[in-house]
């Protein structure tokens, strides 16, 4: 190709062009090495969603982007390498994930921005519904929200794992929750504004500059927000940028939380346990004897051995009066010689104990 001398412009494209061809050729020569990764795992019956190695790949893109110098922030490559990962997973075997819809939700959300545009997201209607389509093998992974900065711990969650004891997690993912004005008329002319009961409160001081006349009506989700402002005159919702998508919404005002480090830590669960990566996590839950403290006896064990707990909700077990579960992160893989002595001595203390997965830790919020 042949440039043009009075464009000055015209040399730097062409060199983008050239560019463009060689990471081409170098993006398909990789795919076709995935190829053959997908075929030694269908024979040894591997998971095609490896996390551990999902981590490596991100930490050795972050490396190397430091090591050259940029000018590409982590964030802009990480996404490029999600992407990419999931065009692997559809190369390996078409992955089905399931999530808590309907279509446009923040977990669909949540879905997309961690397994990529190439796998098939299967949108259930409850979240006990992830679980029972992941144990069934009807999905080869769900994504369930655990905990909200704002809010606390998800209920729902917390109390399928207890109904799903063949399920196990295995990656953990923060997602920055972002909430949006979506319409398709005119700032001007909006008299009713729909969301989750939850998204209403969380954007109130907002909504109370700016739209304090605008009638404000609670729905059962986001996404039945933004298709009812799609049917009726005058209709607002709020919600996720994804949610624009899907529904041809536009975003009249974005960000308009009143919290603006709001996050929702979502769990990747599946079948087979992640293997050590060395910066790892692990969940479990237990109920405790019924003496006198046998909470601080257990935290006692976990002290002794080292090792850090990041989190402790508590839930009705459901079966006696007062008798709570326990849902406790530490940092670790159960896998690790402390988290393994740990735990053995923990039992000592327990009516029950289960661990509900081992996963990397997630390092980022997306």
């Amino acid at each position: 190709m042949s440039t043009n001398p009075s464009d000055p412009l015209a040399p730097l494209r062409q060199q983008i062009d050239q560019l463009d061809r060689s990471i081409v050729e170098l993006l398909n020569a990789r795919a076709r090495i995935v190829v053959e990764v997908g075929k030694i795992k269908h024979q040894s019956g591997t998971a095609v969603y490896a996390p551990d190695r999902e981590k490596i790949v991100l930490e050795r893109i972050r490396e190397a982007n430091k090591s050259v110098g940029g000018p590409l922030p982590n964030a802009c490559l990480e996404a490029i390498y999600r992407e990419l990962m999931s065009g692997s997973f559809a190369l390996e075997k078409p992955l089905r994930i399931a999530y808590l819809g309907p279509q446009g939700s923040f977990s669909h959300l949540a879905s997309v921005k961690k397994f990529g545009s190439s796998v098939e997201h299967v949108s259930v209607v409850s979240i006990a519904s992830v679980f029972d389509e992941v144990s069934r093998g009807h999905a080869d992974l769900g994504l369930v929200p655990i905990e909200n900065s704002t809010v606390g711990g998800i209920v729902e969650s917390m109390d399928a794992f207890l109904n799903h004891p063949t399920v196990t997690i295995v990656a953990e993912v923060l997602i920055a929750i972002h909430s949006h004005l979506l319409a398709i008329c005119a700032p001007e002319d909006i008299k009713t504004i729909y969301s989750k009961s939850e998204a209403l409160d969380q954007c109130r001081q907002w909504l109370n500059a700016t739209f304090r006349d605008a009638q404000r009506v609670p729905v059962a989700s986001s996404s039945k927000a933004a298709e009812l402002a799609t049917k009726e005159p005058g209709a607002a919702a709020i919600g996720s940028s994804l949610a624009a998508e899907v529904y041809g919404l536009k975003t009249l005002f974005a960000n308009i939380e009143d919290n603006p480090n709001n996050v929702t830590r979502f769990f990747v669960i599946g079948r087979q346990p992640a293997r050590r990566t060395g910066d790892d996590k692990t969940s479990i839950i237990f109920t405790t004897a019924h003496k006198s403290g046998a909470l601080v006896d257990v935290l006692d064990v976990f002290r002794r051995f080292g090792i850090n707990l990041t989190n402790i909700d508590t839930r009705p077990s459901q079966k006696r009066n007062f008798e709570y579960y326990f849902f406790t992160d530490l940092v670790g893989h159960a896998e690790d010689q402390n988290v393994q002595q740990a735990l053995e001595e923990v039992k000592a203390h327990c009516l029950q104990l289960a661990l509900l997965g081992s996963f990397p830790r997630a390092t980022e919020t997306l």
